[in-house]
């Protein structure tokens, strides 16, 4: 028989969260360890300490973070774990790109998409005919994935929908009839 917390967990969409009492301080402790770990570990391997300990450093990339996320989770138990996972999709749910989008908006994304893809693959070959690509080539790259990310939530959601419609063998394209609103006129 279900206990009072899956109760609530269910009648409100796990919106209140369960009775995690402990719990829910001592999991978010052990992630944030998690993601201390390797910051720790970065740090003790840009000093000047021992050969020993930076080889126990290493330690600090692999296995302790897995597994006190492993220990996170276990402390949380299920009650736990279903109310942080609708938490945090139904946060990325509300940061979803719409489905369709006008098309100017369309056309500023493609700009977007694009533009860093044929600066990574012709920059290398651009060397020498565009300066700036020579002196800051970090800082070309770093601006072009900062136009890129983005692009995927401008070209919204059909936009994803295409592009997963790539991994799949049987997807076909439609292409809308004229006098579709969809189409440019």
């Amino acid at each position: 028989m279900p206990g009072p917390a899956t109760e609530r967990t269910k009648a409100k969409g796990a919106a209140i969260p369960p009775r995690l009492g402990w719990r829910l301080p001592v999991a978010v402790g052990l992630f944030l360890t998690a993601i201390a770990c390797p910051v720790v570990g970065t740090a003790i391997l840009a000093s000047d300490a021992s050969g020993t300990l930076k080889a126990a450093a290493g330690l600090l990339f692999f296995p302790i973070p897995e597994i006190f996320d492993v220990s996170a989770i276990a402390v949380l138990g299920k009650p736990g774990r279903e109310w942080l996972k609708a938490k945090l999709f139904g946060a990325l749910r509300r940061a979803a790109p719409p489905g369709r989008v006008g098309p100017t908006r369309h056309r500023i994304g493609l700009v977007m998409f694009v533009l860093p893809l044929l600066m990574g693959w012709l920059g290398p070959y651009m060397v020498g005919r565009i300066p700036l690509l020579a002196s800051s080539p970090r800082l070309l790259h770093a601006g072009g994935d900062l136009m890129f990310l983005p692009s995927f939530f401008i070209l919204g959601g059909d936009f994803w929908d295409k592009v997963r419609a790539l991994f799949v063998h049987r997807a076909r394209a439609v292409f809308p009839e004229r006098g579709d609103p969809c189409l440019p006129q």
